[in-house]
C-alpha cells in the first residue's frame, strides 16, 4: 500500500481520502477547515498541519480544490506541493478547473522534476462516498499506469483521455452535455404537465425511446419516476446548481478560447446563472425544473 498526501478534504475530497484509508493506504491530509481534518482522523487518516506536512513523505499527492487559483497556489507557492513533495512523488489533481491552468501547473511540475496527472471526477458526493466515481485523466501513459490502482480505490471507471489537460477537457465537455440535457428533460416534463400528460407515462415512454438520457433515467428532475433522484428529497443536493454553473462557465470559457460554437452551452450557462441568482445555488442542479416550470 502507498503513502498518500491528500490536500482538500471537503465534500468530495473527504470521502475520497476516507476510501483510500479503507483500501489500506496511509493517508496524511490537509485542509483549511478544522472539521475536515477531524473527519479524516476519525476515518483512520492522519491530519497534517500544513500542505508541506501532508505531502513531504508521500508517494502520491492528491488534490481536490475548488478552483484554478487554489490549484496554482497549492502547487506553486513557496511552501506548496512542488517545494515540499518527496522526489519521485506522483501528483494527481482531481479538481475541476480550466484546461489552461491544468496544463500550466503540469508544466511547472515537470520543470520541478515531477510527473502530474489532471484527473477530474464525475459522480458527485454520492459517488465520492461510494467509491464509484468516474476519473477522466490527462497525462502520460506511464503516470496513468502508476496512478490507476490508487484511483481505483476511489472510483469505478478510470479513463485516460490523453495528454496533460485532456482530463479537464473531457470533464467540461461531459458536464456541458449534462447541463444541456437536464434543461431539456425539465422542459419536456413542464410541457407534459400543461398538456395533461402523466409524468410517469412520459417517463415510461421516453426512457425507452429516443429521448432517453442519463438526466431522465438516472436523475429524473420530477418526483416519482426515479425514487433515488434528488427530486424526491426536495432537491437536496447531490451536485449543486452552483457547481453546475461553475462547470458550464469553464466550458464556455474554453469554447471562446478555442473558437468553438456552443449556443446551447451558452444558453444553459445563462439559465443556471439565473437559477443560482434566484437563491438556488445550494440546491441540486436538477431543481432547475422548478425554475423552468415557472410555477
Amino acid at each position: 500500500m502507498a503513502a498518500v498526501g491528500f490536500v482538500g478534504l471537503g465534500n468530495m475530497g473527504g470521502p475520497m481520502a476516507a476510501n483510500l484509508v479503507k483500501a489500506g493506504h496511509a493517508v496524511r491530509g490537509f485542509d483549511l477547515a478544522a472539521p475536515a481534518l477531524e473527519r479524516l482522523g476519525a476515518s483512520g487518516g492522519r491530519p497534517g498541519g500544513s500542505i508541506a506536512d501532508a505531502v513531504r513523505e508521500a508517494e502520491f499527492v492528491v488534490t481536490m480544490l475548488p478552483a484554478g487559483d487554489h490549484v496554482r497556489s497549492a502547487y506553486g507557492s513557496a511552501d506548496g506541493i512542488l517545494a515540499a513533495a518527496a522526489p519521485g512523488a506522483l501528483l494527481v489533481d482531481c479538481s475541476t478547473i480550466d484546461v489552461t491552468t491544468a496544463r500550466d501547473v503540469s508544466s511547472l511540475a515537470a520543470d520541478a522534476g515531477f510527473e502530474m496527472l489532471d484527473a477530474p471526477v464525475s459522480g458527485g458526493v454520492a459517488g465520492a462516498a461510494g467509491a464509484s466515481l468516474t476519473f477522466m485523466v490527462g497525462g502520460s501513459e506511464r503516470a496513468f499506469a502508476r496512478a490507476e490502482p490508487l484511483l481505483s480505490a476511489m472510483g469505478r471507471t478510470i479513463v485516460r483521455a490523453g495528454e496533460a489537460g485532456a482530463g479537464q477537457a473531457a470533464k467540461i465537455c461531459n458536464n456541458m452535455m449534462l447541463g444541456i440535457s437536464m434543461i431539456g428533460v425539465c422542459e419536456a416534463f413542464a410541457l407534459a404537465d400543461r398538456l395533461g400528460l402523466d409524468r410517469q407515462r412520459l417517463f415510461d415512454i421516453a426512457s425507452k425511446s429516443s429521448g432517453q438520457c442519463w438526466s431522465l433515467t438516472s436523475y429524473c428532475p420530477v418526483p416519482g419516476p426515479v425514487p433515488t433522484s434528488p427530486a424526491n428529497r426536495d432537491y437536496q443536493a447531490g451536485f449543486t446548481a452552483a457547481m453546475m454553473l461553475k462547470d458550464l462557465r469553464l466550458a464556455l470559457g474554453a469554447a471562446l478560447s478555442a473558437d468553438a460554437n456552443v449556443p446551447l452551452g451558452a444558453a444553459a450557462t445563462e439559465l443556471y446563472g439565473l437559477y443560482c441568482a434566484d437563491g438556488n445555488a445550494g440546491a441540486d442542479f436538477s431543481g432547475i425544473f422548478k425554475f423552468v416550470d415557472g410555477r
